[in-house]
């Protein structure tokens, strides 16, 4: 993998990582706080809220076309699958780099359900 591609996918997954608030939670789901050594410093303690459904070693993805979205939790795997990557491209033209949250890419939910299916398969 070339460098750059590395660097912006280890941006990614921070992003993905330290921006997933509260409110994307399923309604009536517990969270829980994750806290990082890199994010503590000796004033102030940061940490992150996620979804109890966010297990260790998966992130949140909301695909949106117009109006129809819906939210998945997938493996990090996902992030070396090329038809993931080319929806990671799409979002970084659409959003660029500012997403708070969860990772949200430009497809319909069947698409990525598709995507999902297929790396399953494989």
């Amino acid at each position: 993998m070339e460098v750059g591609k590395k660097k912006m996918l280890k941006s990614l997954i921070s992003k993905v990582i330290k921006g997933l608030p509260l409110f994307l939670a399923p309604n009536g789901a517990r969270t829980r706080r994750v806290c990082y050594v890199s994010d503590i410093d000796e004033e102030n303690e940061n940490a992150t809220w996620v979804p109890e459904d966010v297990k260790e070693g998966h992130f949140a993805v909301i695909a949106m076309h117009g109006e129809e979205t819906k939210r998945f939790v997938v493996e990090l795997d996902y992030l070396t699958d090329p038809a993931f990557l080319k929806l990671l491209e799409q979002a970084r033209e659409e959003y660029g780099f500012r997403q708070k949250g969860a990772l949200a890419v430009p497809c319909s939910p069947e698409e990525l359900q598709k995507i999902i299916e297929n790396k399953r398969l494989n």
